[in-house]
Order: structure tokens, then sequence, then C-alpha cells
């Protein structure tokens, strides 16, 4: 077999560049070491439930240079099996005092919103007469200095936990947020940075972004993609062993279950695996690019679908979920009202909720027993949202690995890798350890990628 590229990972950064350039007429071969493709994106149907067990959506931009997730549903034909989150999705919630309390939709119903006190509320006008800073530093530290310490607790760590399960006093608000990062140094502040924005979207009539997945769930996008690559692209079950560099470009090594191990070269190689797993790949003739990509933490999560009858939650289910502050102290991260986000997530009569445990915050839940899970999760529940009883439909998923952090210093770490990676022509990396986690993305970026391949064939 010969081929002009070889991408190791059928996670949706290495599904979505395989498509790519199988639209620039290259010949590819796409390895897989697990029986599915997708990576974390995955979904099941159960007892009449559809539930993620990976992203449960993805937001996509408005059209235009940033919306290549736009792009790719539109060329594998997935445009009309998209689904846009239901309007009540607008709708947040943070725990405070024990109570679910709706967050501010807007800079005026902040003033009056019940989250926040009022010394928080006269801290932010202060906000536009802050310096801003051009050292790095973490989320928690840059909130804490541009906002305060009420909207570090209430409003930013809750956020972050919901994005990446961490702690922002690890992340860089640089390389984590990096728009947030922008608005300080483009405009001086936060809160002028974001006027501006709403005026740019207020005159272009653009919307600012719709959360969005497919009539099957989220798995419908990488599963699309996979059908649509030419027969012999995609080997799944297929475990990359070894690469190595040669003069031609690179010869790969791997192993399927039911053939002995297989070689071929190719010019160019194109690791789109988590950060471990390209770090030992790398480390037998790359050692300092390995070590790199093993300093990249990743935090790990239980995520658990749980299924109740409608009458045995008191709360309205009125929104896209609730996060729960570190301050707190509650057992969980947070739960999404799956079914009130997509309806048809849910039999009649029932209602589909998926809570979130553990992070970088409580790395030890990932190991609790079933029993243990279920405790904390009905008493998150009750707690929050009035829960009387045990669900009647449960499934719990755990990941030891679940999202990669990008802790102070990530950037100075990426160029690092990719100083080091310089001299290893014909090898690129592509995966959400870099550039984005969220599917969107992942899809950007390797859209980014194959634009590379292109202009230098």
């Amino acid at each position: 077999m010969t081929v002009d590229t070889v991408i190791i990972g059928a996670g949706i950064s290495g599904l979505t560049l395989a498509w790519l350039l199988q639209n620039q007429q290259r010949r590819i071969l796409l390895l897989e070491a697990a029986d599915r493709v997708g990576g974390t994106i995955g979904t099941l149907d159960r007892d009449g439930f559809q539930l993620e067990t990976g992203p449960n959506s993805t937001l996509q931009k408005p059209g235009g240079a940033e919306d290549a997730l736009g792009r790719l549903i539109d060329q594998v034909g997935l445009a009309a099996d998209k689904q846009e989150a239901d309007s009540r999705a607008g709708k947040r919630y943070i725990v405070r005092h024990g109570r679910l309390r709706p967050l501010p939709a807007s800079p005026p119903a902040f003033l009056f919103s019940s989250p926040f006190s009022w010394q928080a509320k006269l801290r932010l006008l202060a906000e536009p007469f802050i310096q801003p800073s051009h050292r790095e530093e973490s989320i928690a530290a840059f909130v804490k200095r541009r906002l305060g310490q009420e909207m570090l607790d209430y409003a930013i760590e809750p956020f972050i936990s919901g994005v990446y399960a961490g702690n922002p006093a690890e992340l860089s608000v640089m390389a984590a947020v990096p728009r947030i990062y922008a608005l300080e140094q483009q405009h001086g502040s936060l809160l002028r940075g974001a006027m501006a924005m709403g005026r740019i979207h207020k005159q272009s009539g653009m919307p600012r972004g719709r959360l969005i997945s497919f009539r099957r769930g989220m798995a419908q996008l990488p599963q699309t993609i996979a059908a649509r690559l030419s027969p012999g692209t995609l080997s799944l079950s297929s475990r990359a062993t070894a690469i190595e560099p040669i003069a031609t470009g690179w010869r790969v090594s791997w192993q399927t279950p039911q053939q002995p191990p297989q070689q071929l070269c190719c010019r160019s190689l194109v690791l789109a695996t988590p950060a471990p797993a390209a770090a030992q790949l790398l480390a037998p003739f790359c050692p300092d690019g390995a070590a790199l990509l093993r300093s990249i933490p990743y935090a790990p999560v239980v995520s658990c679908a749980v299924g109740y009858r409608r009458q045995q939650i008191q709360h309205p289910l009125d929104g896209f979920g609730f996060l729960v502050p570190q301050r707190e102290q509650l057992p969980i991260l947070g739960a999404l009202f799956s079914s009130t986000i997509f309806p048809d997530r849910s039999p009649t009569g029932d209602v589909l909720l998926t809570v979130f445990i553990g992070g970088q915050m409580d790395p030890a839940a990932v190991n609790l027993s079933d029993e243990r899970i279920m405790e904390r999760l009905q008493s998150g529940l009750q707690h929050n949202c009035g829960v009387r009883g045990k669900p009647h439909f449960i499934h719990i998923q755990r990941y030891q690995q679940a999202i990669p952090q990008y802790t102070l210093g990530h950037l100075q770490r990426i160029n690092q890798l990719q100083q080091i990676t310089s001299r290893l022509p014909g090898l690129h990396m592509q995966a959400n350890w870099r550039g984005g986690v969220s599917v969107a993305d992942c899809v950007r970026q390797a859209e980014q990628l194959a634009q590379t391949f292109l202009s230098q064939s």
C-alpha cells in the first residue's frame, strides 16, 4: 500500500483532516485504535433515551471565516440533520446559598440579578479603569484583578468547571480563554470590549453563535464523515505501535487483532491523538518533544445520564442546566437539562439530565464506585432541583483523561514543541490539547492544517 499521508487517531480532528485531504485528492490512511470513530464523542440510545457519553453539543460560529464547522456540515451532507438547541437553553443557572439562581443574560440584567451582591456590582463599575496587564496570568488572577473575588467565585470559576472541569488558579487566561484575554489587550477593558463586540454583531446582523447537535446525536457527525471517506481509507481496531523518520518521510507500524503487524511508508504523518498517546509514539527518537506532551495534564470526569419521571422533579428545568461554584461545597460540578436543550432526547413524560462529577478540583471522584457516584448525584439533584426518589434510568461514563488542561506556560510549551518537531519534516500534530477543546475548535484547527498541506503541494 502506498499513501501520501497517514493520520493516527479518528477523533473529530483526525476525521475532519482526512476528509479535507481526501478532497485535495491525497491518498490517506486513517488509523484508529478503537473499534469506532469519534474519540470521546459518543451517542447511545437506551430505553427510549438518547444520551451523550462525551460532548453534549457544540457552538457553531456565525457564518464566515470562523465557521469551519458549518462548512464541514454542509460538505458531508448533514445540514438537514442539524438540530439547534431549544430557546429555553439560553437560560443558565448557578447555585448560590443553596438555591438555583438564573445568571443575568445582559449587563442591564446584571444590575438587578439576584446571584450577585451590590458590592460585586459596584466593583464591576471600576473595571474600565483598571490597566491591562501584558504578562501571563492564571484565569483566577486575571478575573480577580479585573472583576473581583465574587465574580470569580460565582461566575467564572463555575464556567471554567463547565468547559474544562479545571482549576482557574492553574489555567492560563491566554491559552484557555484567549478571546477574553484579547478583549483586555485590544480594548483595555472587558466591558468596553464586550460592548464593541455587541455593536459589531448588531451592525452585521449576524447571530453570536448557535448551540447545535444532530438528529441522531453528536456521534452522527464523526460517523457521517467516516462513511464519506473513500473505501480503504479508515482502518479501525488498528493501534499504531511505532513511527520512525526515514529519508523519504515516515515509516508507520500498526497492529490489528486479526492480522500480523503491518508497516507502510508515507511522505507526511499526522498525530491526531491525545497528548499521552502522541508522547508514547514520539519518545524513542524525540524524547524532549515527548516530555512536553506528557506535561499536559488532563482532568478526570464522571458523566452520569439519569432519567426521571417528570413529576419527580420540582424545578421547571427551564434552561441549559446549572453549575456549582466550589464555594457551595456540593458533591457535583453541575448538570445539564439534556431533554430541555434537545426535547426529543427522552420518552414522553420523562426527563433526561446529565450530571458531572470530579474534575481537577476533585480528581479522586473518577475512581468512586457506582453506588458512591449515585449517592453524590442524588444529593446534588435533591439539593438543587427538588428531585424525589431515584432515577429509573442510569448510565455512568468515567474518563480518567477527559479534557486537556491549558495550564500556565501552555503556549510556551506548545511553541517549544513546534520548534523541536520542525526538525522532523512531514510530521504534524493536531488534537484538542492545542487550539481549543471544543468540537468546533478541533474542526477549525483541522481545516487550517489542511490549508497548510494545500499550500505546500
